[in-house]
């Protein structure tokens, strides 16, 4: 079956080269990449930071996780803005906080708890940004192309994701943690005046802006909260945000475990670092052929497939295989990961237009927040089960969300939309 909310509109299938030629999408997309190279070595950079100064282990990995959590509770009480201001004022200003805090940490010298308050607070605003570029993304691009968008967005964070890892890696190395904060303090200040510079300033009507709205602190909370449990509270909305949360979820949590499972299984020094590429690996295969050799309903009718192959492989851990058994085993896994295109289209159909900015907020952050919390879930089981047997129980999991999927009511039984009225998403 085709778990969508509604019927799909029109199979036309968009090309990359006509994403890519949209220009608001293009300014987006590119700065998108370079930020997300700027988090991955910023993260990873701040990390070392804080080791090299309390020889911690356990504040080193706080401070590499300390960005995610937040986001959660930012997207429940300021994810409403994201529909309220103007985009290329959220984006720019949500660039240039980070640049900020970036430049803070590399010049000055907190006490730890300040350093990790600073992180925190920014991540409090992301989903707010996030959701603002998000909602542009849907206003630019229509149909198939909008699907083949997330679809580049995929690829290119996975992308600048590894290259980020890598470069902090050497960044450090060359310059200290502290000149290597300052680097992607660097590339956070080109994405702001990027999109100060070539993003038009669009009048309310155009992004869903109230026009002359005051917008009070107390007003913001208070539709934001509104917002997302109305959003949450429509079953079809809800059922597509969990069916974008809980694989990744499970994945990551098994993902997690890949190092110590080469440990327990005494595979040669390195080889660990071969298996967690292979994920990624797997998914930007799985995007690139599922997002441009399928049609719309093709890509629809295979979801629950897909999500079965993101983690009916992961069950083989179970049979402690080898390094090579292993490695087919996290590509197949990987490329299961495309299954989300096919939930792009019905989700953004299911979203009322004066919601989305908060609805992709909320989706972002929520998945931040479980997948952080999925390695930790996971740990517990590989206690009592070893890792092979945690990484199978992940696989099951995964599996078992695709047969709820599975169990979904046909589009007709229940509206397609939730409506979030007007009275929640102004400002008071």
């Amino acid at each position: 079956m085709t778990p969508t909310a509604g019927p799909a509109q029109g199979n036309h299938r968009a090309t990359y080269r006509e994403v890519l030629a949209e220009p608001r999408f293009w300014l987006l997309f590119s700065t998108r990449a370079v930020s997300i190279t700027a988090d991955a070595l910023r993260i990873t950079t701040f990390s070392v930071l804080v080791y090299s100064s309390t020889g911690s282990a356990l504040l080193s990995a706080v401070a590499f996780g300390t960005g995610f959590l937040p986001q959660l509770f930012g997207s429940l009480l300021l994810g409403s803005l994201a529909d309220r201001l103007p985009p290329r004022a959220l984006i720019t200003g949500g660039y240039a906080v980070t640049c900020a805090a970036a430049l803070l940490l590399a010049l000055v010298r907190m006490p730890i708890a300040a350093s990790l308050a600073v992180v925190a607070l920014v991540s409090l605003a992301t989903p707010v940004f996030h959701g603002a570029s998000s909602r542009l993304v849907a206003q630019s691009l229509k149909g198939d192309a909008y699907v083949l968008g997330r679809s580049l967005n995929n690829i290119a964070g996975a992308g600048a994701q590894l290259f980020g890892l890598a470069l902090g890696g050497a960044a450090v190395a060359a310059l200290g943690p502290r000149r290597a904060l300052a680097v992607s303090a660097l590339l956070y200040l080109g994405c702001a005046l990027a999109v100060r510079i070539r993003l038009p300033r669009l009048r309310p009507t155009e992004y869903g802006g109230t026009p002359g709205g005051a917008v009070g602190e107390r007003g913001a909370v208070r539709a934001s909260l509104q917002g997302a449990g109305l959003l949450l509270r429509g079953r079809t909305v809800r059922r597509l945000m969990l069916a974008q949360w809980l694989p990744p979820a499970f994945v990551a949590g098994a993902e997690g475990l890949i190092v110590a499972y080469a440990g327990e299984r005494h595979f040669a020094p390195g080889w660990y670092a071969v298996l967690m590429g292979c994920l990624p690996v797997g998914m930007l295969v799985g995007d690139l052929l599922v997002g441009r050799l399928l049609r719309p309903r093709g890509r629809e009718r295979l979801v629950v497939p897909l999500t079965v192959l993101s983690g009916l492989p992961l069950i083989g851990f179970a049979a402690q295989p080898g390094v090579g058994v292993s490695s087919c085993l996290l590509l197949l896994a990987g490329f299961g990961y495309a299954y989300g295109l096919g939930l792009q289209r019905p989700f953004l159909d299911a979203l009322p237009p004066e919601g989305r900015g908060q609805a992709f907020g909320l989706l972002g952050s929520g998945s931040m927040t479980l997948q952080g919390v999925g390695p930790v879930c996971l740990g517990s089981v590989a206690a009592g089960l070893g890792t092979g047997g945690a990484i199978a129980v992940a696989g099951g999991a995964v599996t078992l969300t695709a047969g709820w999927m599975l169990t979904w009511h046909r589009a007709g039984r229940e509206p397609s939309r939730t409506t979030i009225p007007a009275s929640t998403t102004a400002f008071s």
